[in-house]
């Protein structure tokens, strides 16, 4: 189902996008913030109820670069967004503290990047990075679910692909060209350095490597050569 976004989130992008250009990086700040935030949830819910644990006893958060389709994906087995969830915090001022946000912009105030994390609108700063953002998300008490937007307007359907998360959220960024850089190991690798020292959950990169494996010439082919 195809939905607009409310014009106060629509006006807050844009503020983001138009006044944060120059410090794209801040987006992995907010999303790893996020996906701690998750964790805490589900952990908090686990001292009460171990049985919400069981699909995913693991907490931590991933992060996988995907250089051949220019995409970096964000993983948490935190506590995963319900139907209503998502619609509410990913598209309307219900949650998100879009109001607020903008009723301190109205009032003169100056945006920076620490104003987006304080009104819980960080999740937009995605769009500084990435043209479309797919969310995948699994509640316990719910389907898997994908989110995406092209920053315009959103989707929100069932995964064809059923519970491949188990519980938790993928946030998946499909970048713009100029921000290929955050692709780059070394790039990811500082900027967790620099905003992860208040997460308590372990955060994992995905690495590959290229190795150059020595091919065994086949006996006929030596035998030919000779």
């Amino acid at each position: 189902v195809k939905h607009e976004y409310q014009a106060e989130v629509n006006r807050m992008m844009k503020l983001i996008i138009n006044s944060l250009y120059r410090n794209k990086e801040i987006f992995l700040r907010e999303l790893i913030s996020n996906a701690s935030d998750a964790l805490d949830k589900i952990r908090f819910m686990s001292l009460t109820d171990p049985n919400v644990l069981a699909a995913a006893s693991a907490r931590k958060v991933m992060i996988k670069p995907d250089k051949e389709n220019h995409a970096l994906h964000i993983i948490d087995t935190g506590i995963g967004m319900t139907h209503a969830d998502l619609v509410k915090n990913l598209g309307t001022i219900a949650k998100s503290g879009t109001s607020e946000f903008l009723a301190k912009m109205d009032d003169g105030e100056t945006m920076n990047s620490d104003l987006i994390g304080q009104f819980g609108v960080g999740f937009y700063s995605s769009f500084l990075v990435a043209d479309t953002v797919v969310v995948t998300t699994k509640h316990n008490d719910d389907e898997q679910l994908i989110w995406e937007s092209d920053a315009s307007s959103f989707t929100v359907s069932k995964d064809p692909r059923g519970d491949t998360l188990g519980r938790g959220t993928q946030i998946s960024l499909f970048m713009k060209e100029e921000a290929y850089d955050y692709l780059e190991e070394n790039t990811i690798k500082d900027l967790v350095k620099k905003y992860s020292q208040f997460i308590n959950f372990p955060i994992h990169l995905w690495t590959s490597k290229t190795e150059q494996v020595e091919e065994p010439v086949e006996e006929e082919e030596k035998a030919e050569s000779k």
